[in-house]
């Protein structure tokens, strides 16, 4: 594998993956650092395959991935790619008569975190998404969006330098949604984020960068303010609701493009 631009990142190369003799991953390859990459595509586009073997979940059939810069490859960096990597999956699972904090703190352990540093560890991530003062309810006492949140503090607890996160607000309300779309924006100035969503205005409010998947294939490649996603015009969107057009646009010709 060549040296990564993104050493701290997450690079993906020629990656291939088969459902017996169905494709339905061609060459995908990019490479992003820190800050959100926003993942947009229909459903059925690929994304949520390509997060499972980004996430170590599935091994792809050709092509090499690096996380944190550890190549997935080998036994040896999957091991330590998963210490490095905190993953949203689109259907989750939380220990429901558990406390939040318990919640927080067994993922914390798990993702090999020491034991002296969880506990600050569970304050830090409840505080991020702003369930600190319902740390000793139980997670089944929960609205969906704050489960929602609850499972992004979760993945994050451990300190990931890289974060998968697939459709985290898919069957919330518009408020909890808004509050999602701010909680990703702060963990991308620290961290590596890939956002897969099939919902524009998640790239459109909160992405640095777009990625768009189209058939098992990387069909566009971009920052969100670069030329490209104004159109044939060439004007760069300047705020929300024309970047929202903007990439609505760009997305609908890439897609006709195939």
């Amino acid at each position: 594998m060549t040296v990564s631009p993104f050493p701290n990142g997450l690079v993906c190369s020629d990656v291939s993956f088969r459902y017996g003799r169905t494709r339905v991953l061609h060459n995908v390859s990019f490479a992003i650092g820190r800050g959100v990459t926003g993942l947009l595509g229909a459903n059925g586009a690929g994304k949520t395959t390509l997060l499972n073997v980004l996430s170590t979940l599935k091994r792809p059939h050709g092509g090499t991935v690096s996380v944190a810069g550890h190549d997935v490859s080998t036994a040896q960096g999957r091991e330590d790619a998963r210490l490095s990597l905190g993953y949203l999956p689109q259907r989750f699972e939380l220990m429901g008569f558990s406390s939040l904090e318990d919640n927080v703190a067994y993922s914390a352990w798990s993702h090999g975190l020491p034991e002296r540093l969880v506990p600050r560890a569970v304050d830090d991530a409840l505080a991020a998404v702003d369930l600190l003062d319902r740390r000793a309810m139980r997670a089944r006492q929960l609205s969906g969006g704050q489960r929602q949140r609850l499972a992004i503090a979760c993945a994050v607890a451990h300190r990931p330098e890289v974060i998968l996160l697939d459709e985290p607000t898919a069957g919330v309300d518009p408020m909890q949604r808004a509050n999602i779309r701010e909680l990703v924006t702060r963990l991308g100035a620290q961290a590596t984020v890939l956002l897969s969503t099939h919902i524009i205005d998640d790239v459109s409010r909160g992405a640095d960068r777009l990625l768009i998947m189209v058939g098992g294939r990387i069909a566009f490649a971009g920052d969100v303010t670069d030329r490209s996603v104004g159109g044939p015009d060439g004007n760069v969107p300047v705020n929300d609701e024309d970047r929202t057009r903007a990439i609505e646009e760009l997305f609908l010709r890439v897609s006709a493009r195939g």
